[in-house]
């Protein structure tokens, strides 16, 4: 259950990411709900890594949490922000990706 918590932490950091590349993007109405929207998303994302901690060494939680919200706003700057996707950035992602993997099985 701790992995569980500690990917949708994950994805909320992209989320909060994310909001703050649409706020960017925005003005008035639609920029405060962007930052709304960061605001909660990061609250979430905070609390879940803080309970993935209590079972998971932090090292190791906070490493797999970064390395999740890295390569989801890399994925969707790709997607929806239109941001280059050469060859060395997609492999370097890759070597992220595999970095996480491995540490989810090195854990105890």
């Amino acid at each position: 259950m701790p992995w569980v918590l500690l990917i949708l932490g994950g994805l909320f950091e992209t989320a909060f990411a994310t909001c703050l590349g649409k706020a960017k993007e925005s003005t008035g109405t639609t920029a405060t709900m962007w930052i709304v929207g960061f605001f909660i998303s990061l609250s979430i994302s905070m609390f879940l890594l803080y309970k993935a901690t209590q079972t998971l060494p932090i090292g190791t939680a906070y490493a797999v949490w970064t390395g999740i919200g890295a390569v989801g706003t890399v994925i969707v700057g790709i997607i929806f922000f239109k941001e280059p996707a050469e060859f060395w950035r997609l492999f370097f992602i890759s070597t992220l990706v595999a970095s996480i993997i491995g540490l989810r099985y090195v854990s105890e």
